[in-house]
């Protein structure tokens, strides 16, 4: 390993030591050693950019063979603890050339053929022959809160705004909101889960159905700063999720789908047209489909 460290440390000197570091010779310059592996001068071209400096460039050449040396360890390593049949990769490779070329493929007909306009019937459709797969995992609420300061002027107008059935008066807080709250979200057609807002409106909620039954809206004060939550609407765990909190959900899946019976449509077609057109025959009588063995 010394001799490979004075090489890598010799090429290096003798790279930087001319105006373009990666000049063509009649003869490849050798760079590094390992296990009968060579790296050449012109393995490293695009490894130092333009104006890098020669310490910058020393560092990334450095490190570049370094790496170059552990993977031919490591390599020679392997191979010389396999057998033949491990080592043998072809099949391996042809296999994933060939699902990465039908991939490509597929990719391109979807991209030219596949009709992503789903209409809000076919997504409510959907919605409702497939109910019983839209159940939630947590509770959601539908809610406004405001976050003032404990000594706000402001406190009881919140408080008025917020604690009024009417929710047409939540549009008059937005205003309010934005001069005198410390954060606020006013959004109530808008779903989320009851333990997330518990993260940004410390309650200490035990029993999810009876608080929410029992609170419309709380207001308390904590650390200098007064909560105020408003709930709008809520729906327990594993309970149906609505329609609209499941709208991208079900446009995707119905994508995937037409995705799906595309490609296997594709697929069906080109092998009908192979048959139709002879440019296949399945030797039955092969030994290989009769071998038990």
């Amino acid at each position: 390993m010394k001799r490979l460290s004075l090489v890598i440390g010799v090429s290096i000197l003798m790279m930087l030591a001319g105006c373009d570091f990666f000049e063509k010779s009649s003869k490849e310059v050798v760079v590094a050693e390992c296990y009968g592996k060579y790296l050449y001068e012109s393995d490293l071209e695009g490894i130092v950019p333009k104006g890098a400096s020669i310490m910058d460039s020393i560092q990334r050449v450095s490190t570049f063979i370094d790496s170059w040396v552990k993977r031919q360890v490591l390599l020679h390593q392997a191979e010389n603890n396999l057998d033949k049949e491990e080592l043998d990769l072809k099949k391996q490779l042809e296999e994933y050339r060939n699902s990465l070329v039908i991939y490509a493929y597929e990719s391109h007909l979807i991209n030219q053929k596949l009709d992503t306009i789903v209409s809000d019937d076919e997504i409510a459709e959907y919605y409702e022959q497939h109910k019983e797969d839209f159940q939630l995992r947590n509770t959601m609420v539908r809610a406004a809160y405001v976050i003032i300061g404990e000594d706000s002027k402001q406190k009881a107008t919140f408080q008025k705004l917020l604690s009024d059935p009417d929710t047409l008066l939540l549009q008059n807080i937005d205003v309010q909101a934005n001069y005198y709250a410390v954060k606020s979200y006013l959004d109530v057609d808008q779903w989320m889960r009851l333990d997330e807002l518990t993260k940004i409106i410390p309650i200490e909620i035990f029993n999810a159905e009876s608080f929410l039954k029992k609170n419309k809206f709380v207001c308390f004060d904590m650390n200098e700063y007064t909560y105020m939550v408003r709930f709008v609407d809520y729906l327990l765990e594993e309970s149906t999720s609505p329609l609209e909190m499941e709208h991208d959900n079900i446009k995707s899946i119905i994508l995937a789908r037409r995705k799906q019976a595309l490609t296997e449509k594709m697929k069906t077609d080109l092998y009908e047209k192979a048959k139709k057109d002879h440019a296949f025959e399945i030797y039955v009588g092969s030994p290989v489909l009769y071998n038990n063995d």
